[in-house]
């Protein structure tokens, strides 16, 4: 292993060693590791904030001396919860390597490849003057939340260049992930007449009548893959909440839905799917009021061809160092959909073997490391590569002569 992958694997030790927990822990130490390390390198770095005013975020900056597109690797450093420590071999932030894998949560997702891109950046800030347009390395500390704080303030800030493409890098190194099923997610109320339960009356009740409502959703006509995109969409009833005792007839349930959309079953129709559903309730069992449905989320579905960049880059440049690969696209959507409906694309995920990924004795395997990081300096320099025709001088860094470029392929 190199100095500069031995350095990569003690940033991440340090980072595991820093429960970043979403919604538990203080992500204050992780994001104070980071900046040290950055710091330590020379290498400018700036908080991000939520709309509340707190960090969510690091974001660095390596501007290349020639005018071209941005683009940024984006990795995220708070994590899944532990669950049941008990379940453990070892101390969920012990940080440590064991016989080539580095072990602790977050080890695999993501605080490995957040090392690993802290390196590339100081590399890339060496060799500034042979680069065209930019690098931007996004930390996120708001991803594990589902509400990617890190890359909405990312997104929103002014003073960041919009980037052409971004690699987000969650692990496994058999595949490029160059896609996913987007989201259509909604809680539906479900009403009747309350009551108690040793009336003679004979209405449903909510909890029976979101039963029925259940099975309609569950019966409905759900097409299969079509097209180019290889999965299907899904239907999932995800929650069920109604009900205060034995002696009452409950008046209010509510459901969660959540569906995997794709191009050709998309949210419009989703949306469509579950109306159609409640209207066919509302007619078999009315209810006091209709039935009401409030939308939660909707993310597109999205899929990169592979010629297209940055997945290009990166498949390419793993071919180049002897990976067999695959382009995939994934079932759980991801900060590509995110991306995807900002029109931004991505790929999310390419890196190390790793186990226990948000279960119990999570580990990244370190023998992987040299490759993967090679796989990611050298799509990036393909991707910051001086473009035929471009003139020499400092990169603007508001990049307003590449907001409006639209084909960033090679």
């Amino acid at each position: 292993m190199s100095p500069e992958d031995i350095e990569v694997v003690e940033l991440a030790q340090a980072l595991v060693r820093r429960p970043s927990r979403a919604g538990i822990d203080d992500h204050g130490p992780v994001l104070a590791v980071l900046q040290d390390w950055l710091g330590a390198h020379d290498l400018p770095c700036r908080s991000l904030y939520d709309d509340e005013g707190r960090p969510v975020a690091l974001l660095v900056e390596v501007a290349g001396a020639r005018p071209g597109p941005w683009w940024a690797l984006d990795a995220c450093v708070d994590t899944a919860p532990y669950g049941d420590e008990g379940a453990w071999s070892f101390p969920p932030d012990c940080g440590d390597v064991v016989d080539g894998w580095l072990r602790g949560r977050g080890a695999a997702d993501s605080k490995l490849a957040a090392a690993m891109f802290c390196r590339i950046a100081a590399e890339l800030r060496t060799r500034a003057e042979e680069l065209s347009g930019g690098l931007a390395v996004l930390l996120d500390a708001d991803e594990h939340t589902g509400g990617f704080g890190g890359a909405r303030a990312y997104l929103a800030d002014a003073a960041a260049v919009r980037p052409a493409g971004v690699m987000i890098g969650y692990p496994g190194p058999d595949e490029v992930v160059v896609g996913g099923r987007g989201l259509w997610r909604a809680t539906i109320a479900v009403h009747a007449e309350s009551g108690h339960s040793g009336s003679r009356r004979t209405a449903p009740g909510a909890v029976s009548r979101a039963a029925r409502l259940v099975q309609l959703l569950e019966e409905a006509e759900i097409p299969g893959a079509e097209g180019e995109f290889p999965l299907p969409p899904k239907l999932t009833v995800t929650s069920c909440h109604g009900g205060e005792g034995f002696s009452v007839v409950p008046g209010l349930c509510e459901l969660g839905v959540d569906i995997r959309t794709t191009p050709t079953f998309d949210a419009r129709a989703a949306e469509h799917l579950v109306h159609t559903a409640a209207a066919e309730l509302d007619r078999r069992l009315p209810g006091p009021p209709p039935t009401v449905i409030t939308q939660v989320a909707s993310w597109p579905p999205y899929r990169l061809a592979e010629d297209q960049q940055p997945a290009a880059a990166l498949l390419a440049a793993a071919t180049t160092e002897g990976l067999t690969v695959r382009a995939k696209t994934a079932g759980p959507s991801n900060i590509g959909n995110l991306l995807a409906a900002e029109g931004i694309p991505a790929t999310a995920g390419f890196g190390v073997r790793y186990e226990g990924l948000h279960g119990v004795d999570e580990q990244a395997c370190l023998a992987d490391l040299p490759t993967i990081h090679t796989v990611y300096r050298q799509a990036v320099l393909r991707l910051l590569a001086p473009r035929r025709g471009a003139g020499s001088g400092a990169n603007s860094h508001n990049g307003a002569a590449d907001k409006n470029l639209t084909d960033s392929r090679e």
